[in-house]
């Protein structure tokens, strides 16, 4: 199989990704299915069943992600892309809306993150490359709500992160619980 690197500059980070369509597909697939499947189960749900998620059999897995971490490293490193391409997208929009649809994805990213966090390598120079790509994605779209008024001027980024995070770490009745527990704290942040 011919592979090519593609990697969001900013991140540094390559994610291998396969050139042929098909073989793209379930490139893609597979990391959605482990995604979900490591925030069902942990960093130990059954790798048959990321496959049959997947719609592949467990020969495409391993031909893909030859190991357990190979895995793992493609689902952070692929979500920590997602998050830096969704600031791209949300740049656009009024202040405080483009980073409050942000913190929504950022929701997502701290989910597979605490799914998968022990198996992380958060020593490694592409963890820390991968942190500090987020922060200059979100960074910004802080800064704008802040200085448009929409953010009290007694935060910072990394506290908004560490209360998000923290947040997302409870257990919830269901996702519309979750939803209007960060939109009670998120309304905190608005000045007085």
């Amino acid at each position: 199989m011919t592979e090519t690197t593609n990697a969001r500059s900013s991140l540094g980070v390559a994610i291998k990704r396969p050139h042929r369509a098909d073989a793209r597909r379930n490139f893609d697939a597979l990391l959605a299915a482990a995604r979900d499947a490591f925030a069902e189960h942990g960093s130990g749900a059954s790798l048959e069943d990321i496959a049959r998620r997947a719609g592949v059999g467990i020969g495409t897995l391993y031909r893909n992600f030859p190991t357990r971490q190979d895995l793992f490293d493609a689902v952070y490193f692929g979500e920590i892309e997602e998050l830096c391409q969704a600031a791209d997208e949300v740049a656009d929009l009024p202040p405080w809306e483009a980073f409050e649809t942000w913190l929504q994805r950022f929701v997502g990213y701290a989910a597979t993150k605490r799914a998968i966090y022990e198996e992380l390598n958060r020593d490694s120079d592409l963890f820390r490359t991968a942190r500090e790509a987020m922060y200059e994605a979100g960074q910004p779209l802080f800064d704008q709500a802040q200085n448009a008024g929409d953010i009290r001027l007694d935060t910072n980024f990394d506290d908004v992160l560490r209360m998000v995070s923290g947040l997302t770490a409870a257990g919830f009745v269901d996702d519309a619980q979750r939803t209007r527990v960060l939109n009670l704290s998120l309304d905190g942040l608005h000045p007085r």
